[in-house]
């Protein structure tokens, strides 16, 4: 595994100063306290390259069968950025391609690096979530505001065999395009082209705080007791839940769905905000260092995003250490 975050910090008490919240509201409403935000020039693609770098630092080799980038801020509409992350670390010539599920694009893109793995298509995939939402958040809404970051995680995966630490042991995935207005940029893509005339509100990032907690929750319960379903396993086996980094009210209340204690959950989100598809991996990361999981550990990854579209993952946590970079 490998992490990438930005230098610049923005607390609470810093969005205070132009916005009409304050520290107290947003920890109390979010949980976060802090949250890094890259500078005017970095790109999803440029902290896509520095993680991806660690990841295969940490895997003692910087050879991949395939590149698959999790995004929902490209670096342009139109390439993928995933062919030039590929490029800048000494993969050309390796297929490459960007997935957008939003906040649940780690585990989508989880789901099909296992799938080119286990088909025999791909030995090894370098798998990378990254997002770069200060750019595209709406500079006077405090509620978004206060809510996202910016970062990337990456994941090397390759061929084992069963029972071996790291084993993916089960995925399940679903979406409901019926919830599509829940998360959502309105405007900008093809039904309202950037030719148009663009809305200052259609333009920027928008979200339904209330109804995305309710399904958010709803969903990843189901997906992460699906997922230990199909990994045989029962929840009180469960180690650690490492949950998408969305709100710590969500999270809080994902584990006690599941019964799941609180030191078995990981929370990252206090300095780091919702990173998007770069929460889990970061997450995962962050508490592999701390030591609060271990090798062996049966772990239980779970996320709602845009679209919508959510997941689960179960996998025992194999015996490595993330780089940072």
């Amino acid at each position: 595994m490998g992490t990438s975050i930005p230098e610049q910090v923005v607390t609470n008490d810093d969005l205070s100063e132009f916005l009409d919240t304050s520290d107290a509201w947003i920890r109390q409403r979010t949980g976060i306290r802090e949250r890094r935000v890259v500078r005017p020039g970095t790109s999803t693609g440029d902290l896509a390259v520095l993680a991806a770098e660690g990841a295969l630092k940490s895997a003692g080799s910087g050879e991949a069968d395939l590149v698959i980038l999790a995004t929902t801020t490209p670096d342009h509409p139109c390439p993928a950025t995933a062919p030039d992350v590929a490029q800048r670390i000494g993969l050309t010539g390796v297929p490459a391609f960007d997935l957008s599920a939003v906040c649940s694009g780690f585990l989508y893109g989880l789901s099909c690096a296992a799938g080119f793995i286990r088909s025999g298509a791909a030995e090894r995939v370098l798998l990378i979530g990254a997002d770069t939402y200060s750019t595209i958040l709406n500079p006077t809404d405090r509620t978004t505001r206060a809510i996202f970051g910016d970062g990337a995680g990456a994941m090397v995966l390759r061929a084992g065999h069963p029972g071996e630490p790291g084993e993916l042991a089960g995925v399940t995935l679903g979406s409901d395009g019926a919830l599509r207005d829940l998360i959502t940029i309105p405007e900008g893509g093809s039904r309202h082209p950037v030719g148009d005339e663009l809305t200052a509100e259609g333009r920027y990032f928008t979200m339904r705080g209330k109804s995305v907690y309710r399904h958010a929750v709803q969903r990843m319960v189901e997906s992460a007791t699906r997922a230990c379903e199909l990994a045989g396993w029962r929840l009180s086996e469960v180690d650690h839940l490492v949950a998408h980094q969305a709100n710590a009210r969500i999270i809080s209340a994902v584990g006690e769905r599941l019964r799941l204690p609180a030191e078995r959950c990981a929370v990252n989100l206090d300095r780091l905000g919702n990173t998007a598809a770069a929460s889990i991996p970061l997450a995962l990361a962050d508490a592999a260092t701390a030591g609060a999981l271990r090798p062996g550990h049966r772990t239980l990854l779970t996320a709602f995003g845009g679209g919508a579209t959510w997941g689960g993952a179960a996998l025992t946590w194999p015996d490595i250490t993330p780089v940072a970079v």
